[in-house]
């Protein structure tokens, strides 16, 4: 399926604009009201399912006082889950059909040591197996709750600062942010197409990890779409959500109210090339520590 083009979507926008402009002329002001009302429904619809044709433009991002860069992801409609026809498709993954209506931001990278000492002031990985200590590597051996913290005091952080606006939050994405984000604009089994062959430029798994048994440095693979470096494979990283047996679809979708184990996402450097996929969904107790799973946060835009 031949992606869609931007300049053809901006073609039509102008080509409606020109029809408004000549209805506009008409004497009947029913017609116009109705004209204008459909126009209206149409441009909105087109704007609402941008992401859709924004797969290769390039995306607005911003850097915190950290140095943590976001890339601003925009709202979208997209079908989160996988078809039972895609290799290594699971049934929790059945698909269903999910609408963002709020933009948010979301870390380019997974966030790394460094980023984490300049908040926390601890290495929660020293001493640990697996673990390659730098700088620029993902923080890990984190628990949820570790990562929950971590996001609410980088939120006081930046707040205080005068960097953040009162009703702006960082927080752990939602799994159904973290897919639609992963995807960017694509239907595919992962962000670049569905040749496993091709991931080892994307991704840190077992296919290239070799005899180097830990997560790498953030940055080094090619990024999805969206400018998203590392959503396939380096670390598994942690989403706000419980586990529900069926994702979650509709508007705006959290998750389960309540449960005991915490969804996270992505593959990594110990997973295969089916747990790197865009659909793939891993789950553990909040508790739950180890050099393959780390996070990457999100930040809530401001309604102002």
């Amino acid at each position: 399926m031949p992606k869609p083009d931007v300049a053809e979507a901006r073609a039509v926008l102008v080509a409606i604009a020109s029809h408004v402009s000549r209805v506009s002329s008409l004497r009947s002001p029913h017609i116009q009201g109705e004209f204008h009302m459909r126009v209206a429904v149409v441009v909105a619809a087109m704007l609402f399912c941008m992401p859709v044709f924004a797969q290769d433009v390039k995306l607005k991002s911003v850097t915190n006082s950290i140095g943590m860069e976001l890339i601003e992801i925009p709202a979208g409609k997209f079908t989160m889950g996988s078809p039972e026809g895609e290799k290594d498709h699971q049934e929790e993954e059945a698909q269903v059909t999910v609408a963002l209506t709020k933009p948010f931001g979301l870390g380019k990278t997974e966030v790394t040591q460094g980023q984490w000492k300049s908040v926390m002031g601890s290495e929660p990985w020293n001493g640990q197996g697996n673990v390659k200590a730098d700088k620029d590597c993902p923080a890990k051996y984190v628990s949820w709750d570790d990562a929950t913290k971590f996001c609410q005091k980088l939120t006081e952080i930046e707040r205080k600062s005068g960097k953040l606006k009162a009703d702006e939050e960082y927080r752990l994405p939602t799994e159904a942010e973290w897919e639609y984000a992963c995807r960017a604009g694509t239907t595919t089994a992962y962000s670049f197409g569905d040749d496993e062959k091709q991931l080892g430029e994307y991704a840190w798994f077992d296919g290239n990890t070799g005899g180097q048994r830990y997560a790498h440095k953030v940055g080094l693979k090619k990024p999805n779409p969206w400018g998203l470096h590392d959503m396939h494979g380096d670390v598994w990283e942690w989403c706000s959500d419980w586990y529900g047996e069926k994702l979650s679809g509709g508007t705006d979708p959290v998750g389960p109210d309540r449960g005991s184990l915490r969804v996270d996402r992505g593959g990594g450097w110990w997973g295969n090339p089916g747990h790197c996929r865009s659909a793939d969904c891993n789950i553990r107790v909040p508790s739950f520590r180890s050099s393959i799973l780390g996070f990457r946060v999100a930040r809530s835009q401001s309604v102002q």
